[in-house]
């Protein structure tokens, strides 16, 4: 199946702790369906100090599942879904509400 939500997406937080918070995907993780989104979901890891880092409490953002989150539309703004079409012979990405096309 071919991803909906991929890496540098703008996404919003559908249900958990965090609904509501808007941020970007930096990582996505097909294998367990869920991604890692920037400023969302954020938790405290105590790390030792070492020669390479400075240790302590370091806030590292978790992976969220990926039936929480919902692509932002790029012209209304609002939480979308994701549908596929083909434009010419290329298979693109494009919101279901606005129908914009999300890959140039």
């Amino acid at each position: 199946m071919a991803a909906k939500l991929r890496k540098g997406d703008k996404v919003i937080v559908l249900a958990g702790k965090d609904k509501g918070r808007q941020g970007e995907i930096t990582q996505v993780l097909p294998k367990v369906g869920k991604a890692v989104v920037d400023g969302v979901n954020v938790a405290i890891r105590h790390t030792k100090q070492s020669q390479a880092s400075q240790g302590g409490r370091i806030p590292t953002p978790m992976p969220i599942q990926l039936s929480n989150l919902a692509l932002i539309d790029p012209k209304e703004g609002g939480p979308t879904r994701v549908g596929f079409k083909m434009e010419g012979d290329k298979k693109v990405r494009y919101a279901k509400k606005s129908g914009e096309v999300i890959d140039a």
